[in-house]
């Protein structure tokens, strides 16, 4: 447990950082703070649970590719106000992730040893040519014309306004992941890397634990 004055000092230079840092570093923090996000899912997944997935980036590409297809298509009159917020399709997104991963997860984690990694390979190359190849999609070139996100009505167009709400969702999804692995469920993750033999000998489902670890991965790249 890091001492709290260290994450009060951390958290007082994220404050700082926007105010005195050069535009290209805070370009640069941006990219950390998104990226970190995404290995967090993958600390979960594999330094934690003990499962080895290639397919992570798939998941922030299903999230990426809900929010820009809700929000610059036409879609129903009675769907209209899914993507007239990018808050509505970060809901979205989330859910359509948990139905993907939640499949996928079935088939995938029933494989164990070097076929569970080489699944996921094989998955997550599928949904980077699915993507790819969709004129709907925009092709390799990907859509354009996506609306900044909004808070509170103020548009975060510059990476100096978008940078506060970057690393708030990474702190959210720290501090959401600590709480998680000292709770129950979370115990019954971090023996999944023991063993499941001997995770089961002391009355783990593993197989619902492989599931939670995968899907919480999925979702919080999808984010």
């Amino acid at each position: 447990m890091r001492p709290s004055w260290l994450v009060a000092l951390f958290l007082a230079l994220l404050g700082l950082a926007p105010l005195v840092l050069s535009e290209f570093t805070i370009t640069l923090a941006n990219y950390i703070g998104l990226y970190s996000l995404v290995a967090l899912g993958l600390v979960l997944l594999t330094g934690v649970g003990g499962l080895t997935s290639f397919g992570q980036a798939a998941f922030v590409g299903l999230g990426a590719y809900t929010t820009a297809v809700l929000t610059t298509h036409a879609l129903p009159e009675s769907f209209a106000w899914l993507g007239s917020s990018p808050w509505f399709t970060l809901i979205a997104g989330l859910l359509i992730t948990l139905a993907v991963a939640a499949t996928l997860g079935s088939l995938t984690l029933k494989l164990s040893g070097h076929y569970l990694p080489l699944g996921t390979i094989a998955w997550g190359i599928s949904l980077y040519f699915l993507f790819g190849t969709s004129e709907t999609l925009g092709g390799h070139t990907g859509l354009t014309g996506v609306a900044p996100i909004e808070v509170f009505g103020v548009a975060l167009e510059s990476g100096r306004q978008i940078f506060y709400l970057i690393w708030f969702f990474l702190m959210a999804a720290v501090f959401t992941t600590l709480n998680l692995l000292d709770s129950r469920e979370g115990r019954a993750i971090r023996a999944l890397k023991g063993g499941m033999v001997m995770a089961e000998s002391m009355g783990v489902n593993t197989s619902s634990s492989r599931m939670i670890a995968f899907v919480l991965a999925a979702m919080i790249a999808c984010a």
